[in-house]
């Protein structure tokens, strides 16, 4: 968790892949794979990612969803992000929002016999909402932007489909937890807890 979302048009997202496909770095990217910037976002996929610009402004830029190594990591636990020496930095200062429309999860069920299986598969996003924002962290590969987005502890309502869920800041938070000096572990506290979730067609 969280292994897939969805990115589709709304007057939110419009503005933010508008300003992530003005990024010089589209033409880095294309030369190995192309933008995403719509549908169903998989590990791997370069998609719009909002982070501060060098000016210390918020910009929008194309990144890689998961950090490489030993695996691909994708998610890390916001619990333990500002210990490990994989996410200490990103988690200090290079913090990043990864505007979404929803995101999916399948129900982890255990059969008769014990052994571990995939369900339904639910579509999720914040009650009220159009745009669900995904807390992330970002680092530079090969001088290109990779992003992990952050997990919590899943809100009551949704455990019966899975027990981890993104982290997910109100949008009036957004352009304070990418300010490379605000304090991240006061704001997420402030992360949404109430989601909607329907099976996905």
């Amino acid at each position: 968790m969280c292994g897939r979302y969805y990115l589709g048009e709304s007057e939110e997202t419009s503005y933010w892949i508008e300003k992530t496909m003005q990024s010089s770095l589209v033409k880095e990217w294309q030369k190995w794979t192309s933008v995403k910037t719509s549908g169903e976002i998989r590990p791997m996929d370069v998609a719009p990612v909002i982070a501060t610009n060098r000016s210390g402004k918020p910009s929008a830029f194309p990144m890689r969803w998961g950090f490489s190594g030993k695996s691909l990591l994708i998610n890390a636990r916001v619990e333990t992000a500002a210990q490990k020496p994989t996410y200490r930095d990103a988690w200090k200062s290079h913090r990043c929002i990864v505007p979404a429309s929803s995101f999916f999860e399948w129900e982890h069920l255990i059969s008769n016999d014990g052994k571990k299986k995939t369900g339904a598969k639910y579509t999720l996003q914040p009650t009220g909402s159009t745009v669900t924002w995904l807390c992330g962290l970002y680092r530079l590969e090969d001088n290109l932007p990779a992003f992990v987005i952050l997990t919590r502890d899943a809100a009551e309502g949704i455990r019966f489909i899975h027990d981890r869920m993104p982290v997910i800041m109100p949008k009036d938070l957004v352009k304070e937890w990418i300010r490379p000096d605000a304090d991240p572990a006061e704001l997420v506290k402030e992360a949404l807890t109430d989601i909607y979730a329907e099976r996905a067609q």
